[in-house]
């Protein structure tokens, strides 16, 4: 017996209508929710009453694969996961040891909705590394990670309906809250340079002749996740001229900034803009994921605002993990750990780009990260990385579809591998798995390709294109002139 024979009525009917404030018009109703929203009272009896943004909530591709990932044999190319093993762990350990026993009345003891003012301090001097050197601890909100701060930033801005830009693909985390503030995104396409700002202006155009309400750009303007590649310094430029031309204001989320291989730390937007830009930072890809420590700094009138939904929503950041971050940059080497994090994120680079050069089957691409922790790589034509997860886990290997990093349903034909984590002989030999299960596909489609199902007539096979076009986004494929892998 079917689910359905158990209710006459499993389904029910939701009129969509346009939230309050939100004008009619060409664009107005991209944002609505499905008409039909399926509902079960003997499954969930408390179906009908979620609120109407929960109804598109779904799993994260990363979260999805914890399970998998976790299995010693499988090698996983999946998460970003910092190598916090190389922190010196016992000095660590003796530091938070010493920060409790002789400050445990302060740090386990409720704390400001803003965050410690010494932290706030030490957060300025990070910043001064790449430019920003006109911010003050009082403009800076503690959170719990950046991800906390780019919610509480979505929060303060966005209604339902609104428009939040973003490259195309963009971070899986931050598509995820803006799912759940109920604003629609709109992707702007990338190249080996990062975001094109003729794509941003014209998006811009066209979000304005549809009477959309543009709220914010979000951009990963360093080493991005997923597509690792990063912001050219005359686009830096380009953008915050647009930005100057259309009112348009920046949400800048920077957390892999201090990892280039080769190079200095880039001038942040925000070192170009103080008003225009609000800015996000992270100790999780620099000291430890775990403590869940990141900032916010914004112009003063947005920082009162993201204090007050701070303590609507968390009260304060937890006060130990806040001292425990003073403490630590201001007892330890930090500047050269984090050297010492950025040669080992350089070798394992090198061991996935070799390995990937020696192994991939024609007409497999990929960038080539400068930094950071992602290689973004494009299947050949006719394959999708969705359908072909449950083989590649089958041959103990995991990666990240790319339909993850997209909010229209995109990038079946991308894949996300993260190089941070495993060690280089395991990083080589995850991608020896991955090349047979891709060359496995290859295979599959060439035997189907070459039969006409109706006649039993053979039909030529394609030649494979060995160019390096599209690697970033599904509508980019004019943007790469250079035939890089």
């Amino acid at each position: 017996m079917s689910d359905n024979s158990l209710d006459p009525a499993p389904y029910t009917r939701r009129v969509a209508t346009l939230p309050p404030g939100v004008p009619p018009g060409p664009g107005a109703n991209a944002h609505l929710h499905s008409p039909v929203v399926p509902r079960h009272p003997r499954l969930d009896p408390l179906a009908d009453r979620y609120a109407a943004r929960t109804h598109g909530m779904k799993t994260s591709e990363i979260r999805a694969l914890f399970s998998v990932v976790s299995r010693p044999e499988v090698v996983s190319l999946a998460g970003g996961m910092p190598a916090v093993t190389a922190l010196p762990l016992d000095a660590v350990g003796s530091m938070i040891g010493d920060l409790v026993s002789g400050m445990g009345a302060q740090t386990l003891q409720y704390g400001s909705g803003q965050g410690d003012p010494r932290l706030r301090e030490r957060i300025c001097d990070v910043m001064a590394l790449e430019g920003i050197t006109d911010a003050s601890p009082s403009e800076v909100v503690v959170t719990v990670g950046s991800q906390q701060g780019l919610d509480l930033v979505t929060r303060v801005f966005c209604d339902p309906g609104d428009v939040v830009l973003a490259e195309g693909p963009s971070y899986v985390g931050a598509l995820g809250v803006f799912q759940s503030s109920e604003a629609r995104v709109r992707h702007v396409p990338m190249d080996d340079d990062g975001l094109i700002p003729e794509a941003l202006e014209q998006a811009l155009l066209e979000c304005r002749a549809n009477g959309d309400r543009v709220k914010f750009l979000y951009t990963v303007p360093n080493y991005h996740n997923p597509a690792g590649v990063t912001l050219s310094e005359p686009r830096r430029e380009q953008i915050m001229a647009i930005a100057d031309r259309y009112d348009l204001l920046i949400v800048e989320d920077n957390p892999y900034g201090l990892l280039g291989f080769d190079r200095e730390p880039m001038r942040a937007l925000r070192a170009r803009n103080s008003q225009r830009v609000v800015y996000l930072g992270s100790f999780s890809k620099t000291f430890s994921p775990g403590l869940r420590v990141g900032w916010v700094l914004a112009p003063l009138a947005v920082r009162e605002k993201l204090v007050l939904a701070t303590e609507a929503q968390v009260l304060c950041p937890p006060s130990l993990t806040q001292y425990a971050v003073a403490r630590y940059l201001d007892t330890q080497p930090w500047r050269e750990q984090i050297k010492l994090f950025t040669e080992l994120y350089r070798e394992r680079r090198d061991a996935c780009l070799e390995s990937l050069e020696a192994m991939m089957p024609a007409g497999t691409t990929w960038t080539r990260p400068e930094g950071g922790f992602y290689v973004w790589l494009k299947l050949p034509h006719g394959l999708d990385s969705k359908l072909m997860q449950p083989r590649a886990v089958n041959a103990h290997v995991a990666y990240v579809p790319g339909i993850g990093f997209y909010a229209d349903g995109g990038g079946r034909e991308y894949m996300r591998l993260s190089y941070c984590y495993p060690e280089p002989d395991q990083i080589r030999e995850g991608v020896r798995r991955l090349a047979r299960v891709i060359e496995a596909e290859l295979d599959l489609h060439s035997t189907f390709d070459s039969v006409d199902t109706g006649t039993f007539r053979a039909v030529p096979r394609a030649v494979p294109n060995h160019t390096a076009e599209n690697l970033v986004g599904p509508a980019n494929s004019d943007h790469f002139e250079d035939g890089r892998a």
